[in-house]
């Protein structure tokens, strides 16, 4: 009875699909292409769209062939795919050799190829080629004659990169050249006959293979004239044509049904449906979100495009966050797992004399496609998620502020009537006791403190305030801040900041003379930044004295949809290092209590008093809040920009600035050299910043008061490409490579606190490559935060 039923259900769900089918008016997609034929952009196109499970659209236009015959063009025609060989065939070679435990991402290419070294390339990734951040050129040099594919990967493992590794997105064939040469090498087998054996026959393709035999030369649509012949069944890209017609970059052919098969077998993994789909639902993941690194300029994933100036045939109406592809001669698909969908637009436009483009046609023909298929926009949901921004801002990532209109948790307390804390009057007859922890960032949107608010609130007896580093006023840059009396209430403060660990946490006497715990304060969204322990230590004593905190959530002013830098080590706790974290953890105060209560085990009582409009990628200027500054050296927006990186590095024997007008913008000593080290990191054309050396003196009590410090102004170009902490990294190890008698780099592990990547800048490792190294722990760190996020 079940097999019945289920038979009846696909029937009709066959039905109703082929009924939509027949319904949707593709008629736009005919117009679009016949003008594209009349203006001589192409000679004909196969489009082929799949919606739901199945084909929906499928037709043949104009012709196959101008010259040297004419011939029309039919849904079979063999295509040229060009650079749809990248994604199609060679990155998912690369996946499947991971799945199997021959390679990983992060590991430099010279693992496997030795010879790749050459020319400062050891540190290059696999994962760098796969999105095209190497570094490398788009293409090897063909204005000498050469042959062979041993040539080409000769003359591919000797170039020389023109940016450094990590930086800079170059789309590379080269990339994908040294690519093909690793599944040959980690295979055993030319890379076609890989391709053919592992990805091909797996999903039962006809019609797809590199140097296509005799028997579809009829079919194949031809390119365009190379030395009067016409290229038919001879790959058209230059460089693939002298490797013998095999090259991880180009030289597929294949026809619109067999891709079609392919990207419904793909989105069907994706939704873990039934698929022969040769890789695991969890490792293709990997090729379809962005793998680049999180400052990027573009969105790639393994091989595939999602956000980039390559992405045009997404059109306006798929999501950011979909993905696809172009090739050359005129080949694109786009895939959107959001609604099933995928769009096949194939054409050999280079035929018969090249010059031609279809950028537009392949854009207006996904608009019309999703329109027709009713597909509205997912109003920046998958973008949101990617990108921690609406899809209106993602704009290759090149985020614009937003104007918005933030509540903090205080606002919102007072607006909803104290409820929270009313909440747990009724749990003490009606009267609440409460200590809070704040100092001068504690102000509602009116500008008034949150201890005049709560000192007056109906039912609340606010009986303590405690004080962090700077003192309930934020004003003194000293240790050993001594407890006092609030002027304005007459409320007792109990200093937080004492030169002993004891004096540094809440006593448990005190915590048990209260209720509740109230925290407000601005944190700046750095691990090293002391408000984070010191709220881990009011969650510690809430678990062993029953006592409720109540953390009034405020932004974090450096937004919450990076997270970047090394993760501390296990071990390493200190008043600077509350538990293993990144620099850049991406989180608010709130999001951060509950992180720890989770991860600690905690198990503390916790209310979280949520702001209202905050998005993830909000900096401070995008709130609509006033900036009051968090601590005396933190001024503005732009300082707090670079602290995760010059204050990673503060702790060494250079000034940052302390003691004068700009802290955290500058950095220096009497014996640098400033242009010389500016030279330098600007020839590192790190994203987002540039340098320019400056002179500058600073005053007592920081380091080198009183001296003529030399050295380097960072000015931020881009912040939403700059990765602050790998900047600190950078700055480090440009100190030690020029200066290092000078230079006491051992001394950066008290606030880096990770001994695999002190080891590494000791060792003279690139920083590039030592970014590479801590991304997968970032990952898995990524995943842990994911259940405390809260916007």
């Amino acid at each position: 009875m079940r097999a019945r039923l289920l038979v009846v259900l696909l029937s009709i769900a066959g039905c109703m699909s082929c009924a939509f089918a027949q319904e949707a008016d593709f008629s736009a997609v005919d117009t679009l292409v016949g003008q594209a034929m009349e203006q001589h952009q192409l000679p004909g196109a196969v489009v082929e769209i799949g919606h739901g499970g199945r084909v929906v659209f499928r037709k043949a236009y104009g012709e196959r062939s101008l010259e040297p015959t004419r011939e029309a063009m039919t849904l079979d025609t063999i295509f040229d795919m060009a650079s749809l060989t990248k994604p199609l065939m060679t990155a998912t070679a690369v996946m499947q050799l991971c799945e199997q435990g021959k390679l990983s991402f992060n590991d430099p290419v010279t693992k496997y190829l030795p010879e790749f070294a050459a020319n400062g390339k050891q540190d290059i990734t696999i994962r760098q080629l796969l999105t095209h951040y190497s570094g490398l050129p788009p293409d090897l040099l063909l204005e000498e004659p050469w042959e062979g594919k041993a040539e080409a990967f000769r003359q591919a493992f000797a170039i020389q990169p023109a940016t450094p590794a990590g930086v800079r997105f170059v789309y590379s064939d080269i990339n994908y050249i040294v690519l093909g040469a690793l599944v040959e090498k980690l295979s055993g087998m030319p890379e076609d006959e890989y391709v053919r054996e592992k990805i091909i026959a797996s999903l039962g393709l006809q019609n797809t293979g590199y140097l296509p035999p005799v028997e579809w030369r009829d079919r194949i649509a031809p390119t365009q004239y190379e030395h009067g012949v016409m290229l038919r069944g001879v790959v058209h890209d230059p460089t693939a044509r002298r490797m013998g017609g095999v090259a991880g970059h180009a030289g597929l052919f294949s026809t619109a049904d067999d891709v079609a098969v392919y990207a419904q077998n793909l989105l069907d993994r994706l939704a873990g449906k039934p698929s022969r789909f040769p890789l695991s639902r969890a490792i293709l993941e990997k090729m379809v979100t962005p793998e680049t690194p999180a400052t990027a300029t573009a969105l790639r994933g393994f091989g595939w495009d999602i956000e980039s100036p390559y992405s045009s045939n997404r059109g306006e109406i798929f999501p950011v966050g979909s993905f696809g592809h172009t090739g050359f001669t005129g080949t694109s698909l786009w895939i959107d797992p959001v609604s099933d969908t995928y769009v096949i637009v194939l054409a050999n436009a280079v035929h018969p004399n090249g010059g031609k483009s279809v950028v537009a046609l392949r854009r207006t023909i996904a608009d019309a496609a999703a329109a027709a298929l009713g597909i509205v926009s997912d109003g920046g949901k998958l973008s949101a998620k990617l990108t921690g921004y609406n899809e209106s801002l993602s704009g290759m990532r090149r985020w614009v502020a937003r104007n918005g209109n933030v509540k903090t948790g205080i606002d919102v307390l007072e607006t909803d009537g104290f409820a929270e804390l009313h909440g747990l009057a009724k749990k003490h007859d009606g009267h609440v006791r409460i200590g809070l922890l704040t100092n001068q960032t504690g102000l509602d949107g009116a500008g008034r403190r949150t201890i005049d608010i709560l000192a007056h609130a109906d039912g609340i007896e606010l009986k303590t305030i405690f004080s962090p580093e700077h003192g309930v006023s934020g004003a003194q840059d000293t240790e050993n801040i001594g407890s006092g009396t609030d002027a304005q209430t007459g409320i007792p403060v109990i200093s937080l900041y004492g030169a002993t660990e004891a004096q540094r946490r809440p006593s448990l006497d005190v915590m048990r003379s209260l209720d509740a715990v109230v925290i407000d304060l601005q944190d700046a969204g750095v691990r090293f930044y002391t408000y984070e322990t010191v709220l881990g230590y009011f969650l510690e004593a809430a678990e062993k004295t029953g006592a409720n905190i109540v953390v009034l959530d405020r932004p974090n002013p450096i937004n919450g949809s990076f997270v970047q830098g090394p993760i501390s080590d296990e071990g390493t706790a200190s008043y600077v290092d509350y538990m293993p974290l990144p620099v850049r953890h991406g989180m608010t105060m709130g999001e951060l209590a509950q992180y720890f209560d989770r991860e600690r085990n905690l198990h503390a009582p916790l209310t979280v008093v949520k702001m209202e409009g905050w998005q993830r990628g909000d900096w401070y200027d995008s709130t609509g809040l006033t900036w009051v500054n968090p601590s005396p050296n933190l001024r503005d927006l732009e300082e707090a920009m670079l602290y995760p990186a010059l204050g990673l590095v503060e702790t060494t024997n250079i000034s940052v600035g302390r003691g004068t007008d700009t802290p955290f913008e500058i950095f220096g000593a009497p014996w640098i050299d400033g242009r010389k080290l500016a030279r330098y990191l600007n020839a590192r054309f790190l994203p987002g910043v540039r340098f320019v050396p400056v002179d500058f003196m600073p005053q007592k009590p920081y380091p080198y008061a009183g001296e003529n410090c030399h050295g380097v102004r960072v000015l931020v170009l881009d912040r939403n490409v700059l990765d602050a902490p790998e900047l600190g990294i950078e700055i480090a190890a440009a100190l030690h490579k020029w200066y290092p008698q000078d230079y006491k780099l051992e001394r950066i592990n008290t606030l880096l606190a990770n001994r695999q990547v002190l080891d590494s800048l000791m060792n003279g490792v690139d920083p590039a490559r030592i970014a590479e190294d801590w991304r997968l722990a970032l990952e898995q760190f990524e995943v842990r935060r994911k259940a405390a996020l809260i916007y």
